[in-house]
């Protein structure tokens, strides 16, 4: 029972007021869902939509009805945030464009929905005294020693040039006329943010950063459930590609690594910092699995066999 729910040092849990800032996305309909469903806690649930919570909101007769209200809002000029995040004991911002393909396209939108709106965020809780959980991204890390290591260096073929180390490898970007980067600098900046807020004025934060999350409701397929010009992440436009019979496009011959974590398995360990505030504050947390790594080929390979197709792709 959510009521008897104990800490991971055997502490009764008590239920709190949560502000979840983009509640409506992906991550956050997984979440509230995890919420209602197996705890006790109360949800404020912010976002400019709602469609991937209607099935927790509606119909009032709802066991958890009670316990999570929905406000329709956009952090860039809302006067009721404030209100709203010291209704709560915690708040856990969400809200940021994150599809890739936007980079390039909208990169002051990008810039500015990663680092920007999300400072009066910081802001109010710092100020009232308010836990926050900042939801980042691994992408924080920019690429590999090895990945911009000349073709032809020998180098290339030392697999320590690969692997990133929290405190040792240097952070690499690319230059600021490759605006792919606007994304990674943004949370990358605002992290640093959040952390100098804690130093300096005692915010209680944890920050998380997921690593290539999957799952239902995380992206669209173009011009079925969503815009016909878009376009999604890996997963979803190799469905796309599948489902139209088309070749699946490979970047570089598809040389990039991913590490995939389902969304059900991330949000549980979402729930632990959320219920352990002693443990996960101050405390940055990568959430991925190392033994799930796949190259983006091997993830094409993958999903024709699933499909029951031959692989036939394009590289660019």
């Amino acid at each position: 029972m959510a009521s008897s729910r104990v800490d991971l040092d055997g502490n009764p849990i008590k239920p709190i007021t949560i502000c979840m800032i983009g509640a409506g996305g992906f991550i956050g309909s997984h979440l509230c869902e995890k919420l209602m469903s197996e705890t006790p806690h109360s949800v404020l649930a912010l976002d400019v939509y709602n469609d991937k919570i209607k099935h927790l909101l509606e119909p009032h007769t709802l066991p958890w009805a009670s316990r999570i209200q929905f406000h329709r809002l956009n952090i860039k000029h809302d006067s009721r945030l404030e209100g709203l995040i010291k209704m709560s004991d915690l708040t856990i911002n969400l809200a940021a464009i994150c599809t890739p393909a936007d980079y390039n396209t909208r990169p002051l939108d990008t810039i500015y929905s990663n680092f920007i709106d999300a400072l009066p965020v910081v802001k109010y809780c710092s100020e009232n005294n308010k836990r926050l959980i900042h939801f980042s991204t691994c992408e924080v890390y920019g690429k590999t020693i090895g990945s911009f290591l000349p073709k032809d260096s020998p180098l290339r073929q030392d697999p320590a040039y690969y692997v990133l180390k929290e405190d040792e490898s240097p952070c690499i970007f690319g230059s600021i006329e490759k605006q792919r980067w606007s994304y990674a600098c943004a949370k990358q900046l605002i992290e640093r943010l959040v952390y100098a807020e804690g130093a300096e004025n005692g915010l209680e934060f944890t920050i998380v950063r997921p690593f290539n999350w999957i799952g239902p409701r995380m992206d669209f397929i173009p011009g079925i459930d969503g815009p016909s010009e878009g376009v999604p992440r890996v997963l979803a436009c190799f469905s796309n590609n599948l489902l139209r019979g088309e070749p699946l496009k490979l970047v570089d011959g598809g040389q990039s690594q991913r590490t995939f974590v389902y969304i059900k398995d991330a949000i549980e360990a979402v729930l632990l910092m959320i219920e352990n505030p002693a443990r996960a504050n101050g405390h940055i947390f990568n959430v991925g699995n190392p033994n799930n790594e796949v190259t983006v080929r091997q993830l094409a390979e993958m999903m024709t066999q699933v499909r029951g197709l031959s692989l036939i792709v394009c590289t660019y």
